[in-house]
């Protein structure tokens, strides 16, 4: 969970520097600058380092996207060192959700292993 305010200030403070930083490109352009959006994914990234137990510092923001479907479904892509941390554990499946208010916004991810 995370403050969108905090976001905000981010943005404002940071610009361009922040946006690359956490975001890739597509999450920028879907979001369109709207913090609560840009909060959501930030949080999914956050629960998403913490099911794989490694944190973000083994791996870059970008390396975790929250993409869409076409009806506005969220899915989660992992990308580089994310991917591979993952693939290491036999994560094969991700289930991921965001919700927000006016102030908070929240994001879950819930990791699937291979069946052994």
């Amino acid at each position: 969970m995370i403050e969108i305010a905090r976001i905000e200030r981010a943005m404002m403070r940071h610009g361009d520097r922040f946006f690359r930083r956490f975001f890739t490109g597509h999450e920028i352009h879907f979001c369109q600058g709207r913090p609560a959006r840009l909060a959501g994914r930030f949080a999914v990234k956050e629960a998403v380092a913490k099911a794989l137990g490694t944190g973000i510092g083994e791996f870059n923001w970008t390396d975790i996207e929250v993409v869409c479907d076409g009806l506005g479904k969220p899915e989660l892509v992992l990308h580089s060192k994310a991917l591979d941390t993952a693939s290491a554990q036999g994560l094969v499946q991700w289930s991921i959700s965001i919700s927000h208010t006016e102030t908070h916004a929240i994001g879950l991810a819930v990791a699937i292993g291979e069946q052994v």
